[in-house]
């Protein structure tokens, strides 16, 4: 199989655990590039947090951002967007206000916030956690149901934070009762990420593919959280990093080492080293463009 195109997940993938973005792997994604291989970043992080990350690896591509709810390369022009609806997001707010949460509405442009101030000091990092402040700036109100009329917002997706994962599935159940039409993504314990339905990783990337004229079968995925399962289930090359859960690993096709043994840039050159540049496969073997 010739493959055009390698999609990286960033926190727990990409990123070490330390948040550092290692010298090996720029120098594999620019290695895998100069092959001609269509580079993507896909993540829950905010477009600008992503843009961030993908400028220091020379990537210039369309990025798939806010859990897939936004996909480009600018930000102010983005090839898809899929928001929450004002009065929605208003009607959801309201009712989560009621609960013991952070809330966070995150918006291309910027986030925004309550003040509520949980148990857990690893929920309140969360967040503040993947932010910017110069690029991405967070904001923390008292009332954010009425900062979200005041300032008529219409959220990618809104995230929630519980001190108690009872509650988070609780409040889960009966928002998914009352608007069935909205997806909530379950990531992480104590956090729920809403978005329209559809919205997801694996959306985002296929929505992508078709922009492209990809396949999902000429596409390598490489992951780690079980966000990215359907990913690397689906993908022509599916790998997992060796820090995931064992579901990841299971639907994967290749187990790569850790994040923090820079298991991507030991994956590109294991398996690209191998492929010829798409330039001379196209010209040589006549592969469709």
């Amino acid at each position: 199989m010739i493959y055009k195109l390698l999609a990286i997940n960033i926190d727990g993938t990409l990123l070490q655990s330390n948040g550092k973005l290692s010298k090996e792997s720029k120098e594999a994604v620019e290695y895998v590039q100069d092959k001609g291989i269509y580079v993507t970043l896909f993540t829950s992080r905010n477009f600008q947090a992503t843009k961030k990350i993908a400028k220091a690896l020379k990537v210039n591509n369309l990025l798939v951002s806010h859990s897939g709810a936004f996909i480009s390369s600018k930000l102010d022009e983005p090839l898809f967007e899929k928001r929450i609806e004002e009065e929605e997001a208003y009607d959801i707010v309201k009712k989560l206000e009621k609960y013991d949460c952070n809330i966070r509405l995150s918006h291309e442009h910027f986030s925004i916030g309550n003040r509520k101030k949980l148990q857990s000091n690893l929920v309140a990092k969360a967040v503040l956690s993947n932010a910017d402040p110069v690029f991405y700036p967070i904001q923390f109100v008292e009332s954010l149901s009425d900062s979200i009329l005041e300032n008529s917002i219409s959220p990618l997706k809104i995230e929630c934070y519980f001190s108690d994962e009872v509650e988070k599935n609780n409040v889960k159940k009966e928002l998914n009762a009352k608007y069935p039409h909205l997806d909530y993504l379950c990531d992480e314990d104590r956090k729920i990420e809403i978005v329209r339905k559809g919205i997801s990783k694996y959306s985002g990337l296929k929505r992508l593919g078709e922009h492209l004229g990809i396949s999902y079968h000429e596409m390598v995925v490489i992951g780690d959280n079980y966000s990215d399962l359907p990913l690397i289930e689906h993908a022509g090359l599916g790998v997992a990093m060796s820090n995931a859960p064992v579901e990841i690993k299971k639907v994967a096709n290749w187990i790569t080492r850790s994040n923090d043994q820079n298991g991507v840039p030991y994956m590109i050159k294991e398996h690209f080293r191998k492929q010829f540049p798409l330039p001379f496969l196209k010209t040589h073997l006549k592969i469709e463009k």
